[in-house]
C-alpha cells in the first residue's frame, strides 16, 4: 500500500484526532498532587485503551513503584529497525488558574489553537504517534518498522520510577533507537530536531542563626542575619565574568569542537527580538560564548527560589531565624549530578559566613546530558521526513532544558534518542494558558508517517539513504 494512501486517510481523520485530544486533554493527570492520583490511572487507562484500538500493538499497563507505565508493541517487520516511541501522559500543575482565559481542563479551540494544560506538554505530540499506528493498521495492516511504545506517568516530576524501570525491563525496551514525542522544537516558522539536551543537578540549603525570629533594633549588630548570609554566599556562585565558581565545576567538561560552535553560530538567531519577547533588557552569562551557546553546550548553576523573614504588609522589625535557597545546575555531557551536587556543598560549607549554621539537602531532579550524533540513521531519516512535509532542511538544533529518559536510556541500554515533538517553545507548557497548535498536530501526523517509512528503506543500524 502507497504511503499516500496512509496519509490521505491520516487527513480524513483531522477532526477525529482533534476530537480524541480534546477528551485526553480533559483528563486533569496531574502526577505532582496526591489528590488527582484517581485522575492519573483515568489518564492511563486513557491511553491503553487508544493503543488497544489503534491496532494489534499488545497494549498493556505495567505497575511502577509510582505511576504505570503504558506499553504497546508490533514486532511484524522482521529485519527493519526496531524504535522505541516514548511520550507522558502526566502534566504539570494548573496554578495560577486565575490567569487562564479558559478553564485548564476544559480545552477550548481559538484561533487555531487548542488550549487546556498539558495539550503541548505532552499530551498533543506523544497522541501523534499511536494515530499514525492506526492509519497503517486500517490502510495496510502493518507498520513500516518496528514499533514499541512507552508512555510514562512521572515525567513532570522528575521521573524518579523510570530508572527501575528501564534497568528492570531492558528486553522488553530493546530497539535501535528511541524516538520521543516530548520535547518541542525550536520555533513555530522552521522545523528542527533536537540533537542534545542538557542534564540537570538539584540542591536546596538552609542557613541559620538565632533558635527564633529577633527584634532587629536590640539585636541587630550583633547577630548574624541569614538573609544578609545568604545574599552574601549566593553572590559567591558566581565569577564576575559569569563562569560558575565552584572548584571543579568545570572539570569534566569538554570544548565542542570548533566546527559545531560555528554550526550554532550560523543559526537563524536575532538576538534583539529574542530579549524583547522575554522583556529583558540584556543578554547575560558565561564570558566568550554566545547566548545560544550558554543555553545549550555550557553548564549553569541558577538560583530558582530565595526566601525568609517578613514578608507580609507593611513592616516588622525582625533578625530572621532562617533563609533558605533552591538552586539548579544545568550539566552538559560528562558531567556527573551526584558530583556536582557533592561539590556546590563543598562550596557552600566553604564559603559560609561567620554566625550562621549550613544544612543542605538533594533536590529532586537529577539527570546527566544526553546527544544523539548528526549522522545517526534515525537522524538522516528524520531529517528527510520533515523535509518532505515542510519542503525545507530542518534545522539541527540543542536544547537547555532536560528530558530524563534520554539519558537514562543511553546509560543503562547504549540507545540514542531523537526527539520528534510537534510541539515548539513557545507554546506556554508550564504556564498558564498552555496551547498547541492544530496545524501542528496535522503536520505531525504527516511527519511521524513519513519518518516510519524513510526508516524502512533503512537496516537496523545503518544510515538512511541520502536524498
Amino acid at each position: 500500500m502507497a504511503l499516500e494512501d496512509v496519509l490521505a486517510h491520516l487527513r480524513s481523520r483531522h477532526d477525529e484526532v482533534l476530537e480524541e485530544l480534546i477528551e485526553f486533554a480533559a483528563i486533569p493527570s496531574v502526577g505532582a498532587d496526591p489528590a488527582r492520583a484517581p485522575r492519573m490511572r483515568e489518564a492511563a487507562r486513557w491511553v491503553a485503551g487508544r493503543l488497544a484500538a489503534a491496532g494489534p500493538l499488545s497494549a498493556r499497563t505495567v505497575e511502577t513503584e509510582g505511576q504505570p507505565v503504558v506499553y504497546g508493541e508490533w514486532l511484524g517487520a522482521p529485519g527493519r529497525p526496531t524504535v522505541l516511541v516514548y511520550g507522558h501522559y502526566d502534566v504539570q500543575p494548573e496554578d495560577p488558574v486565575e490567569k487562564w482565559e479558559s478553564p485548564p481542563f476544559e480545552p477550548a479551540l481559538r484561533d487555531g489553537r487548542l488550549y487546556a494544560r498539558g495539550v503541548s506538554d505532552d499530551k498533543g505530540p506523544m497522541l501523534i504517534p499511536i494515530e499514525v499506528a492506526r492509519s497503517f493498521f486500517e490502510t495496510d495492516g502493518a507498520l513500516p518498522v518496528n514499533v514499541k511504545f512507552m508512555f510514562e506517568g512521572e515525567e513532570e516530576v522528575g521521573s524518579p520510577s523510570l530508572d527501575a524501570f528501564i534497568r528492570g525491563h531492558e528486553a522488553l525496551l530493546s530497539a535501535d533507537a528511541v524516538l520521543s514525542a516530548d520535547g518541542a522544537m525550536w520555533r513555530p516558522d522552521e522545523p528542527s530536531l533536537v540533537l542534545g539536551s542538557r542534564g540537570v543537578a538539584a540542591l536546596e540549603f538552609t542557613l541559620t542563626g538565632a533558635a527564633k525570629d529577633l527584634h532587629s533594633g536590640r539585636h541587630g549588630g550583633g547577630i548574624a542575619n541569614p538573609l544578609h548570609a545568604m545574599a552574601e554566599l549566593v553572590a559567591s556562585l558566581h565569577d564576575p565574568d559569569g563562569r560558575v565558581a565552584v572548584a571543579g565545576f568545570y572539570d569534566r567538561v569538554r570544548d565542542l569542537p570548533p566546527a559545531e560552535r560555528e554550526a550554532i553560530r550560523a543559526m537563524p538567531f536575532d538576538e534583539a527580538a529574542y530579549l524583547a519577547e522575554l522583556g529583558a533588557p540584556a543578554a547575560v552569562g558565561e564570558a566568550g560564548y554566545s547566548t545560544l551557546e550558554r543555553q545549550w553546550i555550557r553548564p549553569t548553576l541558577e538560583v530558582n527560589g530565595m526566601w525568609g523573614g517578613y514578608q507580609g504588609p507593611g513592616g516588622k522589625t525582625v533578625i530572621p531565624a532562617a533563609a533558605h535557597a533552591k538552586l539548579t545546575c544545568r550539566l552538559v555531557h560528562d558531567q556527573d549530578p551526584d558530583e556536582i551536587v557533592e561539590r556546590v556543598a563543598r562550596h557552600l560549607e566553604s564559603h559560609r559566613p561567620a554566625g550562621v549554621r549550613l544544612t543542605v539537602r538533594p533536590g529532586a531532579g537529577r539527570a546527566g546530558a544526553a546527544r544523539i550524533e548528526p549522522d545517526h540513521f534515525v537522524v538522516r531519516a528524520a531529517r528527510r521526513a520533515l523535509s518532505d512535509v515542510y519542503g525545507v532542511e530542518p534545522l539541527l538544533v540543542r536544547v537547555g532544558s532536560t528530558v530524563p529518559i534520554s539519558e537514562l536510556f543511553e546509560r543503562h541500554m547504549g540507545l540514542r534518542t531523537l526527539f520528534f515533538s510537534f510541539s515548539t517553545a513557545d507554546e506556554d507548557f508550564h504556564a498558564p494558558n498552555e496551547f498547541f497548535r492544530v496545524r501542528r498536530l496535522h503536520e505531525g501526523l504527516e511527519a511521524w508517517a513519513r519518518l516510519w517509512e524513510r526508516l524502512a528503506e533503512t537496516r537496523a543500524g545503518e544510515p538512511a539513504p541520502a536524498s
